[in-house]
């Protein structure tokens, strides 16, 4: 350990770390097995797709609010751990079925609705628990260490995922993700840091306490275009997902191991932008970097639905797509993130988290019910440029806002964000 510095000399953190990038590589597996499955062995149209995608992020419009206020009255490491056992043997779930010959498109959905209740809890309370742990000036540290085992399951997953599909078919290869989720629990479990019990307020009811939240984002000059701006993107970007492995296996025939080849060559991308993150928002600024990496996601948006022509001119497109959108969007992660986790009270970070969910997470079973219609409507291709068109739009949130001018995180908060009376 000599020479090493920073987190790496954080052991709880160093825990955290390792269970998140197990977890992150197992559901990067999972999730390019869940449509294949569906697609391929279960014949799934257009429609049903969108709502299988929809069943993953709809908890997020029904529960996250709630789940913010009971993240900030709870200990997060606890729900962590019961979120990563709950996630674990509700996907165990789906290989013991198709053993059985009863798994069907709607169970799917059920197990799909199932986890996702879980992942509001488990990312709430996640993002809430990091600057806990560290401490907040070691923020952007180590958001930036948790993209890089991100993008490095963006690059080795798919490619994983489809080789495995190919070889043990999709529903062992779900009890891969299955698995993943049980084995990060267990290094959560090892975690021995002191958790403080949060402040809760003695007389704050539950719908007042989701104001709050909702209040602190609406008039916060820089949480409120950062919302509007990922809610947009997302919108736009679940209609392509929804359709994405169809156009992918049926438009442009692609086999599922050569699927996970594009995608892994494709997925440095990630990873580049988790290693420069800092180094270019030091040298250009935060809102700067920001409308940049929006605009560059905008554009590998489109990549995918103009691949067409001979085999070489499809595979560019495609890796260069991912590419492009994987570097984008790591670094504008990167630093949205922080810059909410700074300039938010420690006491309102769960609420903040879980209405910044819902706001942008919220639009995603929108985007994959709209997803379907339009394919069934206008066919897989004019869809997914409508998507991408939609995401391109979405960066005049950031354009118009003041986070244009913002060269770094403020060091305190804007005057009037309407919470300075909430009680936490």
């Amino acid at each position: 350990m000599r020479g090493w510095s920073g987190l790496w000399r954080h052991p709880a953190f160093v825990k955290l770390w390792a269970a998140e990038t197990i977890s992150v590589f197992g559901s990067t597996i999972g999730g390019l097995a869940l449509p294949l499955l569906a697609a391929k062995q279960l014949n799934a149209t257009p429609a049903q797709m969108g709502i299988l995608n929809a069943t993953a992020t709809l908890p997020w419009l029904l529960i996250g609010l709630f789940a913010g206020v009971w993240v900030d009255r709870l200990r997060r490491r606890p729900l962590l751990i019961a979120a990563d056992v709950g996630r674990a043997l509700a996907l165990s779930l789906i290989p013991l079925l198709w053993w059985h010959a009863i798994l069907r498109i709607e169970v799917l959905y059920l197990i799909g609705l199932m986890v996702g209740v879980l992942t509001v809890f488990f990312d709430i309370a996640y993002q809430s628990y990091l600057p806990a742990l560290v401490g907040r000036e070691q923020i952007v540290e180590g958001n930036s260490k948790l993209e890089v085992s991100r993008s490095a399951a963006q690059i080795a997953g798919p490619g994983l995922g489809g080789a495995l599909v190919q070889w043990i078919g999709a529903p062992l290869t779900i009890l891969v993700d299955a698995l993943s989720f049980a084995l990060s629990g267990l290094l959560l479990v090892w975690i021995r840091s002191t958790e403080p019990v949060p402040p809760r307020a003695a007389h704050e009811r539950i719908w007042r306490a989701i104001g709050t939240g909702l209040r602190l984002i609406v008039r916060h000059p820089y949480l409120r275009p950062l919302a509007g701006y990922v809610a947009t993107f997302n919108l736009c970007a679940s209609i392509a997902n929804a359709l994405s492995v169809l156009f992918l296996t049926r438009e442009l025939r692609l086999e599922p191991a050569a699927l996970g080849l594009i995608l892994t060559i494709g997925a440095p991308g990630a990873l580049v932008g988790a290693l420069l993150a800092g180094r270019v928002t030091q040298r250009y600024g935060l809102g700067r970097t920001l409308i940049t990496m929006a605009l560059l996601g905008g554009i590998g948006m489109t990549c995918a639905p103009l691949a067409a022509g001979p085999a070489p001119l499809i595979s560019a497109l495609l890796i260069g797509g991912q590419f492009i959108t994987g570097l984008s969007v790591v670094i504008y992660n990167i630093n949205a993130i922080s810059l909410r986790q700074i300039i938010t009270p420690p006491q309102l970070l769960g609420r903040m988290n879980a209405s910044m969910r819902f706001l942008i997470w919220g639009t995603m079973p929108i985007g994959a019910l709209l997803g379907g219609l339009l394919g069934e409507a206008i066919g897989l291709r004019p869809a997914l440029l409508v998507a991408a068109g939609g995401c391109l739009a979405a960066v005049g949130w950031l354009v118009r806002s003041p986070l244009r001018d913002l060269r770094e995180p403020p060091t305190v908060q804007p005057p009037d964000m309407g919470v300075a009376h909430a009680q936490p």
